[in-house]
This record gives structure tokens, C-alpha cells and sequence, in this order.
């Protein structure tokens, strides 16, 4: 970026609009039901009621309920998630906020496998850059798993599973529009031939959009457009019954145009991000186990041209790791693993350059988490992990983790683990790098219980958490001159979340949920607590009802709540940060959804149908009342 981009981006905590009430249209599939599987949480099929914390599910049926929707408006349906951005233009940064905890501490999966921006900021991997068409289900591990999975997974980890074809081959294609000159055109081939696992899936957006930035003073701002155009490309071959073999590639390129910040319109100022993933493994199945081998690239280029001011910026990020699962008998596990990470950025912009001679760092882990198994009644997950890093040294991270299960309907556990967060390589490296910085490291506490009644027609999910990061990365005065990345000395966040789900027949089903959090950050040990969770609700509220009408009628309503909220921004004209405060809103969405056969469906979507005037980002505008409307083709 330039610098003066750099100082909004970092005055910011980078350029995000807020939120927007997305909610899952479809009925879910028993998402608290002990007996559901699940990958995520141990890297291995289990059951929920086998895993001693809270893992939310997306499904493919509510993946094809929300048609026409984005991958940020889908995660806004979670308790205790907020994706900033999802309700603006969507060429604009979006990321993710999971119980409170800076968008970086929350780890994206696609595929299990870890992504990242290496030329950005933070280093966070904008989901933006994932079109929803080309996702078959998503899961939601909420709480720190850095054991398992390394840096970053401090308050979650996000894992996308992309669609690679199960039974026969079959075709599918989506056409939308809606609402700001929007677009969407995607098919998809996914199916079996043989013994070879087919998935390819295409996808285009464009949209005219409207202002990023909002009018102070009843100006008129010009459209921001932004385009997306996605390719998915999945094959598995079964060499034998015990061995497959995988390759995947997924990317996409974005186009969109931007503004020069809050309350700031500008013309000619475009940004194209192109982000792909390709990986390689191999999956051997042994006789109580597997071993899976994954290779995996992972690269983003950045390109900003504020007027013939460039600024051109790569990461790429290389992973290989090795995955050991194993059961020793019905009450004795293990996953235990390997792996290794290098990361390098080459950044230019016309203050100067990051070079990937220099601008680049490699870790390498080892972990293994132990699964105990006591009768029907008790669960135990007891692990550790290892990490060298080439910069920053070695750390280790823990997980204990038990577990009760109660007639087989309830469960009850608590979580202490430890998890921790590298810094970036623009934070250690760039104009303002500081080499002196350390890895954020939390110590993670929880408590929940969750279940069902009445033959699960009555369930609910509850949980209880305490958060506390130790030298926490901000930005500041390291020295009377000089600007740039710093530790904080500690961040103290809480919260509790509250999901119940009432499906009393195949018609009706109805879900709730309520989420607060709070947190502060100190400088130092005897310094003034002050609450940062900016732009993060205090308190949420959602509701989400949805009734089958007939087998070929369905419809929903869907509501959101969220309290007010601190926030700040960088002003352009001043040069300072100005803080501010964003009102509490609601919003209300209806879709309804036709089958004409099961080939064709038609559905339409209505968001913020009262069209609430709100602010999830000062200075920066969201959607009001707009449509969506599509049809969709499944052919075998």
C-alpha cells in the first residue's frame, strides 16, 4: 500500500465494513445432536458427543437454502460471530471476529488445510476471496485448538470443505441478480466416474455496487463495482481400497474499485486480489487408522493503483504436513502429526520495498492429542504441541479438555488450553516492523453444556469463556520518533453464548440465540483497563424461524439484533484518529424458495426489509432494503 493507506489500514485495524444479517435459511440438521460427525475439532471423524467442545455445522442443504448469498452473510448466522464487511460493497476487506478476538486469531481452514495472507497486514486470509458456490459445508470450532493446529487457532478455527463429488456425476447451475446491479453466474460437475472423484465448479459475480465510503454532507459519491470470478477444481483417486491419492486447486480474482477512507470519496483508486490454493496429498487407510500426507501452495497477490500510484504486493506460503490418526481399542486415540510452514512477501509500493530475501520465516511442529474414552460417561483430550520458529524460537502449547456425558442426551466438559499468534511478516519486517516482537500467547478457559429434550425436538448449546492473551501486537510508539508494531502487555476478554432449537415436526423449525462478550487490553501490569472490541457487539440477539409449507414451498424470516457499539477511524483530512459511536440496529430478511421439480427451484430473498440505516464501520456505508432473486438447475 502507500503510506498513506498503510497509516488508514493501520489507524483501523484495516478498512472493514460491518455485518450483515445473513441468515441459514435452511433447517438445520440437528447442529447440537451428540451423535452428529464432525472432522474439524480432532482431524478425524467423531462424533460430537465424543469431543469436549462446541463445533457448529453449515450443511450443504443450508448452504443451498442461502443461494445467491456470500460466504460472509452465511457465517453471520453463528452466535458469537461477527464477519465485518459482510453488509458493504463486497470488494472491501472482510474478516472475521469469533468471541471477541481480533480478526487475526482466528484460523481459516480450506480443506484443513491452514491459509493466510503472507502480504498483508496481519496476515489474516480475507474470506472474501472464497465463493460461496463452491462450497459444499462448513464447520465451526469455537475455542482455542492451536494444539492441533498451530498459530492463529486462538479463539477458532474456521474450516471451509469444498465440494468434490459424491455419488453419481451430476451437473448444477445458478443464475441471480439482484439488488445494486448485481450478478452471479456458477456451474458445477461433481460426481464419481469410476473410481475417480470428480469436482469442478465455476463461478462469476459482478456487481455496480454503491459508495464504500458513506457522504458527510449529502454529496454525491460515485458506485464502487466489484467482480469475482472463481474456479473450484477437486479429484480423488482410489488407487486402492486403502490408498487415495488427492489433488485440489482453488482461486479466484477480485476486482473492485475503492474509496480514499471514512467520509472520503475518490475516483481512480482500483484493487485486483488474486488468491490461490493448490495442494497434493495421500490418504492411507490402516487397519484401526489413517495417514494423511498434504503438500499445499498458497499465494495471494495484492495490486492497489490509487491513481498511477502502485502498490503491488505477494505472499506465498508453503505447507507440508503429516497426519496420524490411530485407535487403540474403543477407549484409546491419538492424532498426532508434523509440520512445517514457510512464508515469504515481496512488497513494493513507492515508499519502498519488502523483499522475500529478507521479508521471510519458517516453523516447524510437532503434536499429538491423546483420546480417552471412559464407558458412556466420561471424555478426556489431553495434548501438546511443539513449535520451533526460525525468528521467534520455540514455544509449546497444551490442551486438557474433559468431558461427561449425561443418559446419553447432555454434555458437559471444560476446556484449558494454551494458544498463541506469530506475528506477520509486514509486522516484523516492513517500514514499521519491529524485530523485537513477540508471538501473542493465551491462556483459554471454558465451560458449557449442551444437549437436547423431547426426543431432540428441543435443543440448545451453551457455553462460558475466559480469554487472556499475553504480549498482545498493536501499533504505537516504540520511542519518542518513531511509529510502529509493539506488544501490549495483556488483553482480558469473557463472554457467554446461548443457541436453543425448537423442531417439533419435518415443517417447523425455529432457532435462537443470544452472545455477549467484553473485553479490555492494559499496556502495562498496573495500567488503566480500556475496552478495544471495537466495531464487536456487547450483546447479540438473533432469531431465525423457517416453515415448509409444502414439499415445494419453503419460507423464512430471519432477525438480528446488535447493541451498540465503540468504533474509530482514521481522517484522511486530519490525519488523526477520530473516535465514534455506532448506534444499536436490527435487521429483519424473508426468503422464500419454490421447487418446480427436482431439477429447477426459484427463490427469492429479501434482506433488511425495514431497510435499517446503520453503521457497522464509521464513515463507511451498508446495504439497505435489497433483493435476490435466482434459479437454480441440478441435472444427473
Amino acid at each position: 500500500m502507500t503510506k498513506r493507506n498503510n497509516l488508514i489500514a493501520i489507524g483501523l485495524g484495516l478498512v472493514q465494513l460491518a455485518f450483515s444479517n445473513a441468515q441459514v435459511f435452511a433447517q438445520r440438521q440437528d447442529t447440537t445432536s451428540l451423535n452428529q460427525v464432525v472432522v474439524t475439532a480432532t482431524r478425524s471423524p467423531k462424533k460430537i458427543a465424543d469431543i469436549g467442545k462446541i463445533v457448529k455445522v453449515i450443511s450443504s442443504e443450508e448452504i443451498q437454502k442461502a443461494q445467491g448469498r456470500s460466504l460472509p452473510e452465511l457465517l453471520n448466522t453463528v452466535a458469537g460471530l461477527i464477519v465485518t464487511g459482510s453488509g458493504s460493497n463486497p470488494g472491501e476487506v472482510q474478516s472475521v471476529y469469533l468471541r471477541g478476538a481480533s480478526s487475526a486469531n482466528t484460523l481459516i481452514l480450506i480443506d484443513g488445510i491452514s491459509v493466510n495472507d503472507a502480504s498483508g497486514i496481519s496476515g489474516e486470509f480475507n474470506i472474501a476471496a472464497i465463493a460461496i458456490d463452491q462450497i459444499e459445508r462448513i464447520e465451526i470450532l469455537k475455542g482455542a485448538s492451536s494444539t492441533l493446529y498451530g498459530s492463529d487457532a486462538v479463539a477458532g478455527v474456521i474450516n471451509i470443505i469444498t465440494k468434490k463429488g459424491n455419488g453419481k456425476l451430476a451437473a448444477n447451475a445458478l443464475l441471480t441478480g439482484g439488488s445494486y446491479g448485481t450478478f452471479k453466474q456458477a456451474v458445477g460437475l461433481n460426481g464419481l466416474v469410476n473410481k475417480t472423484k470428480i469436482g469442478v465448479n465455476l463461478s462469476h459475480l459482478y456487481s455496480k455496487g454503491f459508495s464504500t465510503a458513506q457522504p458527510s454532507n449529502n454529496e454525491n459519491f460515485e458506485r464502487d463495482n466489484f467482480s469475482q470470478s472463481a474456479l473450484g477444481l477437486n479429484i480423488s483417486q482410489f488407487v486402492t481400497d486403502k490408498i487415495t491419492l488427492n489433488a485440489g486447486f482453488q482461486g479466484n480474482i477480485n476486482n473492485a474499485n475503492l474509496d480514499d477512507g471514512a467520509f472520503s470519496d475518490l475516483s481512480g483508486y482500483t484493487y485486483k486480489k488474486t488468491s490461490t490454493l493448490a495442494n497434493l496429498g495421500a490418504k492411507i487407510e490402516l487397519d484401526k487408522g489413517s495417514l494423511n500426507l498434504v503438500f499445499s501452495q498458497n499465494e495471494v497477490k495484492n495490486k492497489f493503483d490509487n491513481n498511477s500510484s502502485i502498490t503491488d504486493n505477494k505472499g506465498n506460503i508453503t505447507n507440508t504436513e503429516g497426519i496420524f490418526t490411530y485407535q487403540f481399542n474403543k477407549n484409546l486415540g491419538i492424532t498426532s502429526g508434523a509440520n512445517y510452514k514457510f512464508s515469504k512477501t515481496d512488497q513494493i509500493n513507492d515508499y519502498g520495498t519488502l523483499s522475500s530475501d529478507s521479508a521471510k520465516n519458517s516453523i516447524s511442529s510437532l503434536y499429538t492429542s491423546v483420546f480417552i474414552k471412559g464407558g458412556d460417561f466420561f471424555r478426556l483430550e489431553v495434548g501438546g504441541r511443539f513449535n520451533s520458529h526460525n525468528q521467534f524460537g520455540e514455544n509449546f502449547t497444551y490442551t486438557f479438555n474433559p468431558s461427561l456425558i449425561i443418559s446419553q442426551q447432555f454434555k458437559y466438559y471444560i476446556n484449558i488450553s494454551s494458544a498463541y499468534r506469530t506475528p506477520s511478516l509486514y509486522q516484523f519486517t516492513s517500514e514499521y516492523g519491529n524485530r523485537a516482537l513477540k508471538p501473542e500467547n493465551s491462556q483459554n478457559y471454558e465451560t458449557g453444556l449442551e444437549g437436547s429434550f423431547l426426543n431432540n425436538q428441543l435443543t440448545f448449546s451453551s457455553a462460558f469463556f475466559v480469554r487472556q492473551i499475553d504480549n498482545v501486537i498493536d501499533f504505537g510508539l516504540i520511542n519518542p520518533t518513531k511509529f510502529a508494531y509493539l506488544n501490549q502487555n495483556k488483553q482480558n476478554d469473557k463472554g457467554f453464548e446461548l443457541e436453543l432449537g425448537f423442531k417439533p415436526n419435518e415443517k417447523l423449525n425455529l432457532n435462537l440465540f443470544y452472545a455477549f462478550v467484553d473485553g479490555n487490553v492494559q499496556a502495562s501490569d498496573n495500567a488503566i483497563k480500556t475496552f478495544n472490541l471495537f466495531r464487536r457487539p456487547k450483546n447479540s440477539v438473533g432469531a431465525n424461524l423457517g416453515y415448509t409449507i409444502s414439499k415445494k414451498t419453503f419460507i423464512a424470516l430471519n432477525y438480528r439484533w446488535n447493541d451498540l457499539r465503540k468504533d474509530q477511524y482514521f481522517d484522511v483530512k486530519t490525519f488523526k484518529v477520530i473516535a465514534a459511536d455506532l448506534k444499536a440496529y436490527s435487521k429483519l430478511d424473508v426468503y422464500l424458495q419454490f421447487k418446480t421439480s427436482n431439477k429447477l427451484t426459484i427463490f427469492a430473498d429479501v434482506k433488511n426489509i425495514f431497510d435499517a440505516n446503520y453503521n457497522d464501520f464509521a464513515g463507511y456505508t451498508t446495504k439497505g432494503i435489497n433483493f435476490n432473486t435466482g434459479i437454480s438447475f441440478n441435472f444427473h
